[in-house]
């Protein structure tokens, strides 16, 4: 493909890397479509990177029904100018990869499901991929409304769909693999549906090679059940297309690694390892408090030394590197909030001799005057207060 004319030479640097990464993917015996620099002459344009696990269910398809370069090519979004570019975005509005052009009728195809059965469809030969299997078919669902929308948990920064917290959704992404491998029976057949390749394969397993990769990275082992553990390791080695997915997916994930893609996220290069207080003490009932609120998140109790008639503190039940605010990142973003919604709720407690209104204070650090490196709120009331404070 050639270059639009307002692309910089940094992307055309880019694209040049990208070019050779995809001229390797074809060094082995699978003949596939690779990248070119020039304008494609296909029938088709599927744009995507080797590190897409979402695209590479597509790739699957094309590679196991060999679909000749001359139907469908192979190119990176930054050929357009990238995923944010207006060239794109005219393809695929969402700015996502993977996205399809068909040249001949410009149909524009978004949506990695959307692209593959578009492509089994219209290439009949090869496997079928069993699209009337409602069990492969269930499971490609499960997939992406459970696990595609929280997988950013394993590789960015929050938020995660509806988990505000990593660990959160890194459970619950724990939680939906173990309900793929409850559907499936390994007596069946190597595949997840029986003998014959599915959607479902093509689907799960780049998001396994993701899972299996990424899951360590937080100490979470083994990062697939059994059952899925057992049906990843033996199509990577049995199945030649699915060996040079899984290369081609470790190959644009190498960078990531090298760049020290996870050395700021909670749980995998930043961890808590400063000494415990006796707040967690408190937490695990060693010390008696007096109690005020609790749930899941945070534990609030009435202060042994109040400075106010009301003085209550909170403290989240699990610290994870909150020693002081100084050390918050957007990883905490959840638990600071649910901390000050707390703080509002046992302001308005009259019962605790909060009246109109209340002091929320956080003290940070030896200049701030916080005594315990464990993040914790005060709130006081029940007295007028004074500006500026001590």
């Amino acid at each position: 493909m050639r270059f639009l004319p307002e692309q910089s030479t940094i992307t055309k640097r880019l694209l040049s890397l990208l070019t050779t990464f995809y001229v390797l993917w074809g060094s082995n015996a699978l003949s596939i479509p690779t990248m070119s620099t020039e304008v494609s002459s296909a029938k088709r344009t599927l744009f995507d990177l080797p590190v897409s696990n979402n695209g590479a269910r597509c790739r699957i398809i094309i590679y196991k029904k060999e679909i000749p370069e001359s139907e469908v090519g192979i190119a990176s979004p930054a050929i357009l100018g990238g995923l944010k570019s207006e060239e794109y975005l005219a393809r695929n509005p969402q700015g996502k990869m993977p996205s399809m052009t068909c040249t001949e009728s410009g149909l524009n195809i978004a949506e990695s499901d959307t692209i593959a059965r578009y492509l089994l469809a219209k290439y009949p030969q090869g496997p079928s991929f069993q699209l009337d299997n409602p069990k492969s078919n269930l499971i490609s669902r499960i997939h992406d409304m459970y696990l595609t929308t929280i997988q950013t948990c394993l590789y960015k920064a929050p938020p995660f769909g509806p988990f505000g917290t990593r660990s959160d959704a890194l459970a619950e992404y724990q939680r939906q693999l173990k309900v793929i491998a409850d559907l499936i029976d390994p007596s069946t057949g190597m595949y997840l549906c029986g003998e014959e390749i599915s959607l479902a394969d093509a689907t799960l397993f780049p998001s396994a090679v993701f899972a299996q990769h990424m899951f360590p990275k937080f100490d979470i082992t083994p990062a697939l059940p059994p059952k899925l553990e057992k049906w990843f390791n033996e199509v990577r080695e049995k199945d030649p297309v699915m060996k040079k997915v899984y290369d081609e997916l470790m190959g644009g994930l190498a960078p990531w690694d090298e760049r020290g893609r996870w050395d700021g996220f909670l749980g995998a290069g930043v961890r808590d390892t400063d000494p415990p207080t006796f707040f967690e003490k408190i937490i695990a009932g060693e010390v008696p408090a007096a109690i005020v609120k609790e749930d899941d998140r945070i534990l609030a109790f009435k202060d042994i030394n109040p400075a106010a008639p009301a003085h209550v503190l909170i403290i989240p039940k699990k610290r994870n590197g909150l020693t002081r605010l100084s050390k918050a990142t957007n990883e905490h973003a959840e638990i600071l909030g649910h901390l000050l919604v707390a703080a509002a709720e046992i302001s308005r407690d009259k019962s605790l001799g909060f009246g109109d209104g209340a002091r929320i204070v956080i003290n940070d650090g030896p200049d701030g005057g916080q005594e315990v490196m464990h993040l914790h709120v005060h709130v006081l009331g029940g007295r007028a207060m004074q500006w500026p404070p001590g």
